[in-house]
């Protein structure tokens, strides 16, 4: 099996629209959560949410591409260009028809579909939609348009697991490079979905913060007082890259991948096991294949939420397979600043997890203001205050509704 290597980075968050934007915000402890700008929520029970500020499509488009693409796949194209330009990869003379591009969306073009099926109901019985209604709803345009954009042939697809999309893009990624099928793929994810039927549709499951009166702490993970997530949008890539093609360019390498572990909860449509069973498989198989113990873990960049079920899930899941070492593992839980991205969550927290392990700092978790006592008090979640510590061995968590687990694992470079 051929070694893989991260060496390009790219990020438009809530928290800001670089990657030194993001990783500035996490680590002194920003939430992104504000009131909503894009509709009117006088009925909505949840007001705020976490929205990208200040991006221009125009930066990374022309104006007629934009009119013909959907808010996720602007985003999408925004941090694919930062990650590729972070590269250093030469595009004139590295073979492109070996660069893939896996990109994800839990739900894709949401506001284009909202915006085309509420022109039809007030504008009568004629059908009169967009020719570019179809291609700007469907979840797998982000990445055909950003392999258009650079002219990269190698594998091209969208995954789609709910909140788990692009960390099961990573672990294919990563599959297919070290099986020799590509020599780099831009794996990441893109989520835009701050809109009347999504806020709608999460407020009518319960499954949203209702914090109105002050949304920057509405999102607490590991809190008592947690009453749901908070929803987020935006998007990160990362450039996957074999080793040997990664050195014979010269190129600066992030971190080394080393495992991925993808299984179900087999469970529930939107809860996931009590105790965690399906992480605790996934962080196993996550950590077989990385030739790792749970000793040799220093962080992990929880899924954390912020809901009363999925906290303690989780928590129960670390504490099963890494009980013996808790006094030796960080774990923080960052949708506690950027809110929850749904499918583009994985990427921004690989993104995340690899500064955190690149950076040996530990982003924290915000709003902890009364520790949920049911949580094992041993379990370190990094409260409020980002630390600094060695970090050789980091693992990011993504799960999502269905019962998706995937679980990837990185750790330093070294020769």
């Amino acid at each position: 099996m051929k070694r893989v290597v991260i060496t390009g980075l790219g990020a438009i968050t809530p928290l800001g629209n670089t990657v030194n934007d993001y990783w500035n915000g996490l680590v002194s402890g920003t939430s992104g959560a504000a009131p909503i700008t894009r509709f009117d929520t006088t009925h909505f029970k949840t007001k705020f949410a976490c929205e990208v500020k200040g991006f221009d499509p125009l930066t990374v488009m022309d104006r007629r591409e934009v009119g013909r693409t959907d808010l996720y796949c602007q985003l999408a194209l925004g941090a694919a260009i930062e990650c590729v330009a972070d590269t250093g990869m030469n595009l004139d003379t590295v073979d492109k028809n070996r660069i893939g591009v896996i990109w994800s969306s839990g739900i894709g073009g949401l506001m284009t579909l909202e915006e085309q099926i509420g022109a039809f109901i007030t504008g009568g019985s004629i059908p009169k939609y967009s020719p570019f209604f179809i291609p700007k709803m469907i979840s797998d345009m982000a990445a055909g348009l950003i392999s258009i954009r650079y002219g990269f042939r190698g594998p091209n697809f969208c995954t789609v697991s709910a909140c788990a999309s692009s960390s099961h893009g990573f672990i294919d990624a990563f599959n297919f490079i070290r099986l020799g099928k590509a020599n780099g793929i831009v794996v990441g994810g893109s989520e835009a979905v701050v809109t009347q039927s999504a806020i709608g549709g999460f407020n009518a499951m319960k499954a949203l913060s209702e914090r109105n009166d002050d949304p920057a702490t509405a999102s607490r993970p590991f809190d008592k007082d947690r009453d749901g997530f908070v929803l987020g949008e935006g998007a990160a890539g990362l450039m996957l890259e074999e080793l040997e093609h990664a050195l014979s360019r010269g190129a600066k390498i992030y971190a080394e991948v080393i495992g991925g572990g993808a299984t179900a909860d087999a469970f529930h449509i939107t809860a996931g096991h009590p105790e965690g069973l399906g992480v605790k498989l996934a962080l196993e198989e996550a950590m077989r294949e990385g030739n790792i113990t749970a000793g040799d873990v220093d962080y992990i960049n929880l899924h954390a939420t912020s809901t009363p079920v999925g906290d303690p899930a989780e928590a129960n899941a670390i504490i099963s397979v890494f009980g013996d070492h808790l006094d030796s593992l960080s774990v923080s839980g960052t949708k506690s600043m950027t809110g929850h991205l749904l499918g583009a969550a994985g990427a921004i927290e690989a993104v995340a997890t690899t500064l955190a392990l690149h950076n040996n700092t530990v982003p924290p978790t915000i709003n902890v203001f009364n520790r949920d006592e049911s949580i094992d008090a041993r379990l370190n979640i990094t409260p409020n205050v980002a630390v600094k510590r060695d970090i050789n061995v980091a693992i990011s968590n993504t799960f999502g509704f269905g019962g998706h687990n995937a679980i990837i694992a990185i750790k330093r470079y070294e020769e």
